[in-house]
């Protein structure tokens, strides 16, 4: 088992999950990076290099895929024998679109990232965060998974499941080594910020590297938050 911290990260190729990698990086942590594009990947693993001269582990996966999350797991189990920190942040927004007319394959896809994927990332992370002398695992949500906006029933549904199921994981390791919480971080200048409002002005938004340090906050040891929703707006 390694000394070094390790914290593994999805969604780990662009927006959020790529400003979290180097930040996780630089405060001594190895880290587990998560995508399915293997080119968004290591232009992150650049920047971590370029920043601490190390390389994280890159890990092409599509967190949809049940099977190779559970491959993940054991894999980890074997090279590193433990995980300190878990951020579930893969997220995809499927279509924006009134119910009644909603596409099935958008709706699927936005509930199988968001909240499917995330419930296996759990079942196969639960066990390397069990072997943590302090774990955390985060949750990235979303004020679509709290309020009613038309037009978002498809990621609103899919961000309200995956925070029923990380709000039952927290009450359900409470004494354990592991700490449970959700952060909404808010909007950010990100793809998919992009994708929801196309005609905001560039550079309304804050970058997400700024939510960086309150991500590390809550993954540090001594922080005693747990079954928390965070709102970092």
């Amino acid at each position: 088992m390694t000394d070094q911290p390790v914290c593994l990260i999805t969604g780990a190729s662009r927006g959020l999950g790529a400003a979290l990698v180097p930040a996780f990086a630089k405060a001594g942590y190895h880290v587990i990076a998560v995508a399915r594009t293997v080119g968004g990947l290591e232009a992150v693993d650049d920047v971590v290099q370029k920043a601490t001269g190390q390389s994280a582990t890159l890990v092409p996966l599509d967190i949809r895929d049940g099977e190779a999350v559970d491959r993940m797991g054991a894999a980890l189990y074997e090279r590193f024998g433990k995980l300190d920190v878990v951020i579930s942040n893969a997220a995809t927004m499927g279509a924006l679109s009134p119910v009644a007319q909603s596409a099935p394959k958008p709706f699927e896809d936005a509930w199988r990232t968001n909240c499917e994927g995330p419930y296996r990332l759990i079942r196969s992370m639960d066990p390397l965060l069990q072997r943590s002398d302090r774990a955390c695992f985060i949750g990235v949500t979303c004020v679509a998974a709290i309020d009613n906006a038309p037009f978002w029933g498809a990621y609103g549904a899919s961000k309200a499941g995956f925070e029923r199921v990380v709000k039952a994981y927290a009450s359900e390791v409470v004494g354990s080594k592991v700490r449970v919480n959700l952060v909404d971080p808010g909007p950010m200048a990100t793809k998919l910020r992009d994708m929801a409002f196309p005609g905001e002005p560039a550079g309304k938004q804050p970058d997400p590297a700024q939510k960086a340090d309150a991500f590390l906050a809550l993954a540090d040891p001594d922080d005693e938050r747990h079954g928390e929703r965070i709102d970092l707006i």
